[in-house]
């Protein structure tokens, strides 16, 4: 199995070279670039082609939240992680909305950000649900999204109950238990969901959830 590349971009260097210790210290994974700023990271991808992308949020040049979006609209493009002091912060849902596969905290574990970087490398969302559902709740709302809702009509409607259960935080096995199916049937319909509306991962589909109206914050 070939090692996990890994960039990082944050305009600290000490955040860098404490990531990148971490990170290449742990057998399976290579930190094949640094980057400063926004800029620099979309032209590091390009060149050491990553699998994973840490990426901060608040950078000069250009921010975590506009190199996001335009990595996430290369041709087979690295899974996202944004690096953020904040927990509940605007910018969290902008990146996730940009296209961003979850977030960490910056005073995360070494354990922790390992398992985070296997996590998104493994093709999986890292977000607690509890935080995704709570940020979406605060920042989702009122906002004007990209996404046709009519395509929304594309989902059986069981494919529709999953979607609504996966923006509430339900894990696969929460919504198996709800729905009184087993839990690879729900991962069916969210492989389904997924490719009917041309969505990365359940983060995405949660975001399109709440931006659509189809879940509203505090149901």
């Amino acid at each position: 199995m070939t090692d996990i590349r890994v960039l990082l971009v944050d305009d600290q260097a000490l955040v860098r070279t404490g990531f990148r210790m971490i990170l290449d210290s742990e057998p399976g994974i290579t930190v094949v670039g640094e980057a400063e700023n926004g800029l620099e990271g979309i032209a590091q991808v390009k060149s050491t082609r990553p699998d994973v992308v840490l990426m901060d949020i608040r950078m000069p040049e250009m921010d975590g939240v506009q190199s996001t979006k335009a990595i996430c609209a290369l041709n087979d493009p690295p899974r996202v992680v944004v690096l953020t002091t904040f927990d509940l912060d605007e910018y969290i849902y902008d990146a996730l909305a940009a296209g961003a596969s979850g977030f960490l905290l910056k005073d995360v574990t070494p354990e922790d950000l390992i398992a985070g970087v296997k996590v998104i490398a493994n093709g999986d969302a890292l977000l607690a649900p509890s935080v995704t559902r709570t940020l979406l709740a605060d920042f989702a709302a009122g906002r004007p999204g990209t996404f046709d809702e009519k395509r929304l009509d594309q989902l059986t409607a069981r494919e529709t109950d999953v979607l609504q259960l996966m923006a509430k935080g339900l894990s696969n096995a929460e919504i198996a238990a709800e729905l009184f199916v087993g839990e690879t049937t729900v991962k069916t319909h969210v492989s389904h969901i997924l490719t009917k509306l041309d969505l990365r991962d359940r983060v995405q589909a949660v975001v399109v959830a709440y931006e659509t109206g189809l879940i509203t914050p505090g149901h």
